[in-house]
């Protein structure tokens, strides 16, 4: 079974930890200068933006499941479709995440004859990632189902505050990249 953060009902607050055991402090407990963290540090922004994050990828992982695609392989091929030729250092910087797991991924879905690398038409020893007309099949059907994931967030939320909570997730990556 997949852990998970607690979702509001669940909360720290009720004395769990993401594993059940006791948690080390309580969230709406007055803070003393033994609390490693503020009492509300669960109630900001950027854990909700997390816990978010979390549940959408969950919901992605059940629905692309049946396909025999975990989102890893999703994020690469879309990545790879939107920007053919990119090489695994490039991909890695964009993914934020290691060359090395980009050369593992790239490496299962070669197998899966899913992506081809090609040499660099001047660096010879550059590859560059590209998908196969199977690695576009798989996606298309990904993408289907992602777009479904997407669709229930829509219906759920609206359309007008779909397009406002787009407009501030934009906000959020701009504050964030200021630092």
């Amino acid at each position: 079974m997949a852990r998970h953060p607690p979702t509001e009902a669940e909360g720290l607050g009720g004395g769990k930890a993401f594993d059940g055991t006791p948690a080390p402090y309580s969230v709406g407990v007055e803070g003393n200068d033994q609390d490693p963290v503020s009492a509300d540090a669960l109630d900001r922004v950027t854990w909700a933006l997390r816990r978010a994050e979390l549940a959408v990828q969950a919901l992605k992982e059940q629905r692309l499941r049946p396909l025999g695609l975990p989102v890893a392989h999703y994020t690469l091929l879309i990545s790879v479709h939107s920007d053919p030729g990119l090489t695994g250092a490039e991909l890695a910087r964009r993914l934020n995440v290691t060359p090395q797991a980009v050369a593992s991924l790239a490496d299962r879905l070669e197998s899966r004859g899913q992506l081809e690398r090609r040499s660099h038409p001047r660096h010879r020893h550059v590859q560059e990632l590209h998908l196969t007309d199977a690695g576009r099949e798989v996606l298309r059907r990904a993408d289907a189902v992602v777009a479904e994931v997407e669709n229930k967030i829509i219906e759920d939320l609206g359309r007008a505050n779909t397009a406002r909570f787009r407009t501030l997730l934009e906000k959020v990556a701009d504050a964030a990249r200021e630092g």
